[in-house]
């Protein structure tokens, strides 16, 4: 470690001395049926939403707490995996998991590993800086992790824990909890969509954006790359880079949409006070913002237009596909095109059933469907099926009482976007949503131990001065 960094792990722990107040520990440890103490709170995920999670239930004196991740240590989140673009798409001073501490600050820690004087003439965030800058974030502040974890089912426990079974290696566990945060990101509550019309074609030639595709194999072949996002632009200039023959990017609006709605609303009113609004002002920004879909920036275009073999087709949803002799044909209203390989960008639809850890609870999860009916004009099934959560991130019931026990269950992820708006998988919107995720596990784990706190307040008999008094006299006055 460089003496520089050095430095700023010991500023990082000045810092947080410093505004440590105050330090009284407050919970006590709850039985499991085990025999062991229960975690307060189970992370699921250590990737950048995890970490300041974490961090800010340390920070709250909430440090009986673990953090689990399926991948290797290093290789959370999208970062060095299915991200396949150079550099962060957000500005470079953006804040987030420091939840606004400046010594644990991305600008902090990049001025230590490369000097000050690279600050000034950065451009955009390098993804493998992102990644090397978590990690050393969430070792900083000692967080406690297990990497190579994987949640298998999440159902109910005994004296009001909820019980987590996890595998690790070929052992499989069970982890009992007090309340579980699924800081999942872009997956969690459903799956990758593929067009239905792909559904005959051999799954060897069809993948989605978080799919670990082998672009070396795609030199010399046609590619199709169905949406017109961010990450669709970043597969369709990967596949370009590895040589590809020819890439079509398949746009369904008659204009490609080069708005980012994500730019308007990152200012603190929208990002801190839209889950306070009603449901029907909630519903009309967050259908707005993303049936408008997350745009894309000058240089992620640039990145394939600078290829003649790049072909853009605006107006052109798939209606159909097929296999023929000499490969695919996808079917546009602007006529038909060949491909080899076809790469879908289409997003994530929820599908709670699908997921083996909601299984025990799938069927009883609330979804905005389920509490909300908009205008005929408003209306979106899609973005109805999203889950509709509680003030503090917590599952709801669609039948109440019949599994009491999900409002322990904390969903901070692209799914808590219909309720929170920008939070689970936004950088810009962490110092914001972070804390009241935070507040929101503090004051469900204060309420449910209030008996405790009143018979501690009721027996609490410390003195804080010895009074003296002369002997003889009583105080009274004649």
């Amino acid at each position: 470690m460089s003496d520089a960094l050095t430095q700023l792990d010991a500023d990082v722990r000045a810092d947080l001395a410093m505004i440590a107040h105050p330090h009284a520990a407050w919970l006590e440890p709850k039985m499991g049926p085990d025999g062991k103490p229960a975690l307060d709170v189970l992370i699921i995920g250590a990737g950048q939403s995890g970490i300041a999670i974490g961090f800010g239930l340390m920070r709250s004196r909430v440090s009986n707490i673990l953090l689990l991740d399926k991948a290797e240590e290093g290789k959370e989140g999208p970062w060095l995996t299915y991200a396949r673009m150079p550099t962060l798409r957000s500005p470079k001073d953006y804040t987030g998991p420091d939840l606004d501490i400046p010594s644990l600050t991305y600008q902090s820690w990049h001025e230590a590993r490369f000097g000050k004087e690279s600050w000034p003439t950065l451009n955009l965030i390098l993804r493998e800086h992102w990644a090397e800058y978590l990690l050393w974030l969430r070792r900083t502040i000692s967080l406690p992790v297990r990497n190579g974890c994987e949640l298998l089912e999440i159902s109910q426990a005994p004296d009001g824990l909820l019980a987590a079974r996890v595998k690790r290696a070929d052992a499989v566990e069970t982890l009992y909890a007090r309340k579980i945060v699924l800081a999942t990101g872009q997956e969690g509550m459903g799956d990758w969509m593929i067009p239905e019309q792909l559904g005959d074609l051999p799954a060897s030639t069809v993948a989605t954006v978080a799919d670990d595709i082998d672009f070396a194999s795609l030199r010399g072949k046609r590619v199709a790359v169905i949406g017109a996002g961010a990450s669709a632009f970043d597969n369709a200039a990967t596949a370009l880079e590895a040589g590809a023959a020819e890439v079509h990017l398949l746009c369904r609006r008659a204009q490609i949409q080069v708005i980012q709605p994500y730019r308007w609303l990152t200012f603190r009113g929208f990002l801190r006070h839209l889950s306070d609004l009603d449901d029907a002002w909630r519903w009309r920004f967050m259908r707005t913002i993303l049936e408008m879909r997350e745009g894309f920036p000058q240089p992620t275009y640039d990145r394939c237009a600078r290829h003649a073999n790049f072909t853009l087709h605006e107006g052109a949803p798939l209606e159909a596909a097929r296999q023929t002799a000499s490969g695919l044909e996808l079917q546009t209203p602007r006529g038909a095109i060949p491909a080899d390989f076809v790469i879908c960008g289409t997003g994530i639809d929820m599908s709670f059933a699908g997921r083996g850890e909601l299984a025990k609870f799938a069927g009883n999860i609330a979804t905005w469907a389920d509490r909300y009916e908009p205008p005929a004009s408003e209306r979106n099934a899609r973005l109805g099926r999203f889950p509709y959560l509680a003030d503090d991130y917590a599952f709801t019931e669609r039948e109440p009482g019949k599994t009491p026990w999900i409002s322990d269950i904390h969903l901070f992820a692209i799914a808590s976007t219909m309720s929170f708006g920008a939070s689970g998988s936004s950088i810009n919107a962490m110092t914001t949503a972070v804390p009241k995720l935070v507040n929101g596990l503090t004051r469900g784990l204060f309420r449910a131990d209030v008996a405790r706190h009143w018979a501690s307040l009721s027996a609490y008999d410390v003195p804080q001065a010895v009074v003296a008094r002369e002997a003889g006299k009583t105080g009274e006055q004649r």
